[in-house]
């Protein structure tokens, strides 16, 4: 239920969500192979520094600490809308099969040489919302029954996983080893334009979950329940996939597949918070960037080289996930 302090409490959380976003990115900037402090990163970022502390700052870490950060704030967004569709804390945007649709678009790029944008992106984008209509199509009238669509989305995305190890075994070694990099999880940025598209992407979506909170708020009453306080359920679970779709596409065409981020960061605020999702949109959007921010300082600076920030995010979120899973007495939202 809303919380009678709203306005303070929504404040509150903003601000700390903002402190810990701006804490996590100051140590992905200051952290890597070339260690700098905060003073050396500060003249960096106005072009007081030497031409190669400049050079790293803003060309090279700052770009992969707002990649980083916008990756972890659409994961966690679209998983938190996902538990609330299905009322089940285990679900995320990839047990609708939404992530692995855009991947199968992805490799389809990546292996046939198309440029990033549109070839890469647009594939992406392409197959994470086919995946959304076949699995609304496949489950029919049961769309406001959270077991159809959750049947009809493991099986989606165990196709989609395997039509990608089908092309990944078709591909020639040099490809295969560049798609597997990318299947891991990275966040090397191609040359372009391409960071502000998704930051417009997951800060668009952002807005308009935020904006759809209250309507949250009614679904998690059931959707017998919504529709008897006249919530179009059909609608609303159609527009609320079409937008998961969407930002969970954009960050699995820059990034690959990160796994667990939108699993645990939902349901350990929900556990802190609540449920009202006037708090938790906010919430997530800040746990899941600064969650993916420091996941990414680990992947560069503790082992021996860099390694794919997805092996980092299911190192920490899987045994994290089973102590929530031990330690909770009902998993039913």
């Amino acid at each position: 239920m809303p919380s009678p302090v709203f306005p303070f409490r929504l404040i509150v959380i903003c601000c700390t969500g903002l402190v810990f976003v701006l804490c996590s990115g100051v140590i992905g900037v200051c952290s890597g192979p070339a260690g700098l402090d905060l003073a050396q990163v500060w003249a960096a970022l106005w072009g007081y520094a030497e031409p190669t502390t400049v050079s790293i700052v803003r060309e090279v870490r700052l770009p992969r600490v707002l990649l980083a950060g916008l990756a972890g704030a659409g994961l966690a967004l679209g998983g938190l809308v996902l538990q609330v569709l299905l009322r089940n804390p285990l679900a995320e945007p990839y047990i609708l099969g939404v992530s692995g649709g855009a991947g199968v678009g992805a490799v389809f790029g990546l292996l046939l040489g198309w440029p990033f944008f549109p070839g890469v992106a647009g594939g992406a984008f392409a197959g994470g919302l086919g995946i959304v209509a076949l699995v609304l199509a496949l489950a029919g009238r049961r769309v406001v029954q959270r077991e159809g669509l959750l049947l009809t989305g493991v099986m989606a995305n165990a196709f989609c996983s395997a039509i990608i190890l089908f092309l990944l075994s078709l591909s020639p070694q040099l490809q295969l080893q560049s798609a597997l990099y990318w299947l891991m999880g990275h966040f090397s940025l191609p040359p372009g334009n391409h960071l502000a598209l998704l930051a417009g992407t997951v800060v668009l979506g952002g807005g308009v979950l935020f904006g759809l909170a209250p309507t949250l708020n009614v679904l998690l009453l059931g959707h017998h329940g919504a529709l008897g306080l006249g919530i179009p359920v059909r609608r609303v679970i159609a527009l609320l996939l079409v937008l998961v779709a969407w930002m969970v596409s954009g960050v699995v065409a820059l990034c690959g597949l990160i796994g667990f981020v939108g699993l645990v960061v939902p349901h350990i605020l929900r556990l802190v918070l609540g449920t009202d999702h006037r708090e938790l949109v906010p919430a997530c959007f800040c746990g899941g960037a600064g969650f993916v921010m420091l996941c990414d300082v680990l992947a560069r600076t503790v082992p021996p080289q860099e390694i794919p920030v997805g092996v980092v995010t299911a190192l920490i979120g899987a045994p994290l996930f089973i102590v929530l899973l031990v330690r909770e007495d009902r998993w039913r939202l």
